[in-house]
């Protein structure tokens, strides 16, 4: 899958020279990223799976730049997160209905911190889910509540995040003690560096609640519009168009051929029909919801 993918190099102007190069990859469409993930889950296509790869490039370099402060070459960085990208690609249901980049993105950010985490040497014992989640939200939640101060955390600030990432007081003291040292938090990360303070390392990864809500709304409209869209089939074509494309686990061409007593390319036929009727009804109701709002204005 890797054989033509641009890989970042640490010389001087080869970042750069990377991210000129990964900008000439172009987008997919919706249609074309599923058509070419289908492809490469029922065939193992490498032209197809590499096209997904190359797509998301960018994706990827946008996640490593938000980690440049651990010190770490971004080069690295970015390799490792390539690597996540590659990973999603191989496990991607695109029947799921969502987005390759939706679901690329948590790989993506995993296998960067993997990275940082065998990497700094502050932090040897940073394998567990507790102390990955305390090692990249400590100084978040130290600033929340003004606790940026050299030394040790008073009690009941220990306490505090203790309580919110759901840790041991002893993990939170022993994480703080490692993460600060002697060092003055408002330290240069590297004397001869204009890259941050010390204080500045870690990332906010935490999700908007008002984003998480709207999502939250706008699948369960998706759900709505899509469930309402297949009252549209016949039986056969509805038994079809959820066997292959709403299933976790889709059955395969010969296996409903043999189930309606008709040829492979019967099924696929009424498979693409189908989906081809849904696809439409879709539309149409998402264009029925876009003038609801501009029907209640011209009324008002």
């Amino acid at each position: 899958m890797a054989q033509n993918i641009p890989v970042p190099s640490s010389a001087e102007g080869g970042l750069s020279r990377y991210l000129d190069e990964i900008r000439r990859f172009p987008m997919l469409q919706p249609q074309e990223e599923y058509m070419l993930a289908k492809r490469f889950k029922e065939h193992e296509d490498p032209q197809a799976a590499e096209r997904l790869v190359t797509s998301h490039l960018r994706l990827v370099a946008k996640i490593a730049m938000g980690y440049r402060g651990y010190g770490l070459p971004i080069s690295e960085v970015i390799s490792e997160g390539n690597v996540g990208l590659m990973q999603a690609v191989k496990r991607f249901e695109p029947d799921k209905g969502f987005r390759l980049a939706t679901y690329a993105m948590w790989w993506i950010k995993a296998a960067i911190q993997e990275y940082i985490l065998r990497s700094w040497s502050l932090v040897k014992m940073g394998t567990t889910a507790n102390q990955k989640r305390l090692f990249f939200n400590l100084r978040r939640l130290k600033g929340k509540i003004q606790a940026l101060d050299e030394g040790d955390l008073k009690p009941e600030q220990v306490t505090e995040i203790a309580t919110k990432l759901g840790v041991t007081e002893t993990d939170v003291i022993s994480m703080n003690r490692r993460l600060t040292g002697d060092a003055s938090l408002n330290a240069p990360i590297r004397a001869e560096s204009e890259g941050g303070e010390w204080q500045d390392w870690l990332v906010d990864d935490s999700e908007n609640q008002e984003a998480i809500y709207a999502q939250q709304e706008e699948l369960e409209q998706r759900r709505k519009m899509l469930s309402e869209a297949m009252e549209v089939l016949n039986e056969r074509e509805r038994r079809i168009f959820e066997a292959r494309r709403l299933s976790e686990d889709p059955m395969t061409l010969e296996d409903l051929s043999g189930e309606f007593g008709v040829s492979r390319e019967r099924v696929r036929q009424i498979e693409v029909r189908a989906f081809e009727k849904v696809q439409k009804a879709v539309r149409r109701s998402a264009r029925d919801l876009e003038q609801r709002p501009a029907e209640l204005t011209a009324q008002a």
